[in-house]
């Protein structure tokens, strides 16, 4: 075994954090006569080389704005829409316990498109910016009600690396019949009556149990009627007096 070659080879490859493991393993075989002095030497200057340059492991200066990793997060106006997709109620209550607020924004988008045209044929980046999630959220989703038997999801080869996008169709009984009554018109309701207007209102036969004076009911002559009332009187009385002289 070349114990030269061998330390060599490790300290050209090792990290830096492994290069005094290296250095110990080197002084170790130098003691049992495995490498000359002038080896040593060589090899010491090497590991030693390697432990001095930091140019590529340099710590990061202060200040320097750390990347962000992971999901976006969310803005106020996605979980608005989210929440409003997901209390919208097109899925049943036992469906819909089956899922996160995510997953049933996703599902509502669905049922929706489902509810208008039969199936869903939204792309996954246009069902997720119309709920208000990532797309990795409307795939899960998608996974995830297949798993519980409640959609197909059909694909659409245009070429070998090129793809339209996937029918969704609901095939749940429970979902299909929630859907449709959704849509149906509210029962109960008053049946319109034709012709504008308003409605005359009617009274009702009150008895009355005391007597009514139906003379005080009756309009009564002001002031003024009543004094040329008495004029006129007067008046008729000095012509008929007239008339005997």
């Amino acid at each position: 075994m070349n114990y030269a070659y061998e330390i060599r080879r490790q300290a050209e490859v090792a990290p830096r954090a492994a290069l005094p493991a290296v250095a110990s393993a080197m002084w170790k075989a130098f003691g049992e006569g495995h490498l000359s002095e002038a080896e040593t030497e060589a090899l010491s200057g090497l590991i030693e080389a390697r432990q001095a340059d930091t140019g590529t492991h340099a710590p990061k200066p202060l200040g320097t704005p750390r990347r962000r990793s992971g999901s976006r997060p969310c803005t106020d106006a996605s979980m608005a829409r989210r929440r409003r997709w997901a209390a919208s109620g097109r899925l049943p209550p036992g469906i819909a316990a089956r899922f996160t607020l995510a997953e049933q924004a996703v599902l509502a988008v669905i049922a929706v498109e489902v509810a208008k045209r039969g199936d869903c044929r939204l792309a996954v980046g246009h069902i997720a910016a119309i709920a208000g999630v990532s797309e990795t959220m409307v795939r899960n989703a998608i996974r995830e009600a297949r798993r519980h038997c409640l959609l197909t999801v059909e694909e659409r080869r245009l070429a070998r690396f090129r793809s339209d996008t996937n029918v969704v169709c609901i095939v749940s009984r429970e979902w299909c019949a929630w859907l449709r009554l959704a849509r149906s018109p509210e029962r109960g309701a008053a049946p319109r009556q034709s012709g504008g207007g308003c409605r005359s209102p009617q009274g009702t036969n009150t008895p009355v149990p005391y007597p009514v004076n139906l003379e005080g009911g009756r309009r009564q002559k002001g002031c003024r009627q009543l004094t040329n009332g008495a004029g006129n009187k007067a008046a008729s009385d000095i012509r008929e007096l007239g008339r005997t002289g």
